[in-house]
C-alpha cells in the first residue's frame, strides 16, 4: 500500500501567522494558494514510520525560541521572506542525523529556512513585489512555538500532528551530577 509523503514544518506563534498569510492572500495567485504561508523543514519522510514522531516527541521538549526574518529573496517566479536561528539549524541537523534513511535529495541538503509568499507568477511580477517590499524592509523577529506534520494529497496538505515546543524539559544530569 503506498502512503502519502509527510512533510514537516515549523509552526510560527499564532500572533505572527496573519502578517504571513496576508501577504501570501495578496501577492500568491488565488488558485494556487491552498496553503497557509509556512516553513517547510522535511518535504517528504515516509508518513507510516514511527521513528519520525518519535523524534519529534523527543525534539519538541524544548522552549520556543525566535528567527529572524532577515532579509526577502526573489527567485524567478516568486518571492520569500529569509530566516535565520542557529538553533533552528541545529534541530533540523538532529533530524536529518535521525532521519537518514528516509531522506530524498532535497531533504539531505543544509535548511535553507524561508516563508514564500509569492509562487507560480511571472518573473516580471516577482521583480515588482520583491522591490516593493524590499524597499521599506526592516528585519524583525518571529517566534517558533512548534513543529507540525502534514500528508501531501498531490496538492493540498492534510495535518496529521502538531509537535508544542514545551520548556518544561528535563534537564538531563551529567556524569558529575548522577
Amino acid at each position: 500500500m503506498d502512503h502519502a509523503p509527510l512533510i514537516v514544518t515549523l509552526e510560527l506563534h499564532p500572533m505572527h501567522q496573519p502578517f504571513f498569510n496576508g501577504l501570501r492572500k495578496a501577492h500568491f495567485p488565488a488558485h494556487a494558494n491552498y496553503l497557509d504561508a509556512h516553513i517547510t523543514l522535511f518535504h517528504h519522510l515516509p508518513s507510516n514510520e514511527p521513528c519520525i514522531y518519535e523524534t519529534l516527541t523527543v525534539l519538541s521538549k524544548q522552549t520556543p525560541f525566535t528567527l529572524k526574518v532577515n532579509g526577502l529573496h526573489r527567485f524567478e517566479n516568486g518571492v520569500a521572506y529569509t530566516l535565520a536561528s542557529d538553533i533552528l539549524q541545529t534541530l533540523h541537523q538532529s533530524m536529518q542525523e535521525k532521519w537518514k534513511a528516509w531522506l530524498v535529495w532535497r531533504d539531505q541538503q543544509p535548511l535553507w529556512p524561508h516563508i514564500t509568499i509569492q509562487n507560480k507568477v511571472t518573473a516580471f511580477k516577482s521583480q515588482q513585489l520583491h522591490e516593493k517590499l524590499g524597499a521599506a524592509f526592516v528585519p524583525f523577529e518571529v517566534a517558533a512555538v512548534g513543529i507540525t506534520t502534514w500528508l501531501y494529497l498531490n496538492g493540498p496538505w492534510e495535518r496529521v500532528a502538531y509537535f508544542p515546543f514545551t520548556s518544561q524539559e528535563k534537564e538531563i544530569p551529567t556524569q558529575n551530577q548522577q
